[in-house]
């Protein structure tokens, strides 16, 4: 509150292999009175201005050092009115997110376990199409836009109903690194929230979601039952 001076914030994360550590902030979203820079070989790049009229969600990864430096600069104010210079953040360790690269050689025992455990477990559960996917350089990450055929489990009705299709439209955010392309036919969408946005987690082909949860249902192996 009524930000003077400067302040650097060091974050530390204690995560297991670290080094593979993606770090997220959001700004409040009535960011004033200081701007925001992530500290990389001891240059300042800015990330938040309190000038941007938009306060977008920024994600970068750990440097060698396994910490990563944020610096808060307040900006000289010619009056005493209220400001509030925060954010959130959080981090997401690339090995264990639960994000899943198609290039990716997995073991199919493990593969479809983890197809199976993101569907019963994770609060965003979709089926749809891909509309189109857009990538940002600046804040690193992509946009998934999806019109979902069906909406089986969500929280913050990120998906609402379109009332001339019939279907259900919302996007779904990721990090740039996955690489995530639009494909054709349908998939899953299965993912988490973060900032109260939708972040993707597992998305197979829906045919191949059928035969997996079938085969896994035929041997009793299926970790929850599932409404197709």
């Amino acid at each position: 509150m009524y930000p003077v001076r400067a302040l650097r914030v060091i974050l530390e994360p204690t995560l297991i292999n670290s080094k593979h550590t993606t770090i997220c902030i959001k700004p409040h979203s009535q960011f004033q009175g200081a701007n925001l820079y992530v500290e990389r070989r001891r240059e300042l790049h800015l990330l938040v201005s309190e000038v941007d009229e938009v306060k977008k969600v920024h994600c970068f990864g750990m440097d060698n050092s396994q910490r990563v430096a944020l610096f808060l600069q307040a900006s000289p104010q010619n009056d005493l009115s209220r400001r509030t210079a925060g954010f959130q953040y959080e981090l997401f360790n690339n090995q264990t997110s639960g994000l899943v690269f198609q290039n990716l050689a997995l073991v199919e025992g493990f593969y479809h376990f983890f197809v199976l455990k993101c569907l019963c477990l994770n609060p965003l559960v979709v089926r749809g199409l891909i509309l189109r996917v857009t990538h940002d350089m600046e804040t690193q990450i992509s946009r998934v836009d999806i019109n979902a055929l069906r909406v089986y489990r969500q929280r913050n009705s990120i998906f609402q109903p379109d009332d001339l299709t019939g279907t259900w439209i919302g996007t779904i955010s990721t990090l740039l690194q996955c690489r995530v392309k639009k494909g054709d036919g349908e998939f899953i969408f299965t993912g988490s929230e973060h900032f109260g946005d939708a972040w993707l987690g597992c998305a197979p082909r829906y045919k191949d979601f059928l035969e997996i949860y079938q085969q896994a249902k035929r041997l009793r192996s299926n970790p929850c039952d599932f409404q197709i």
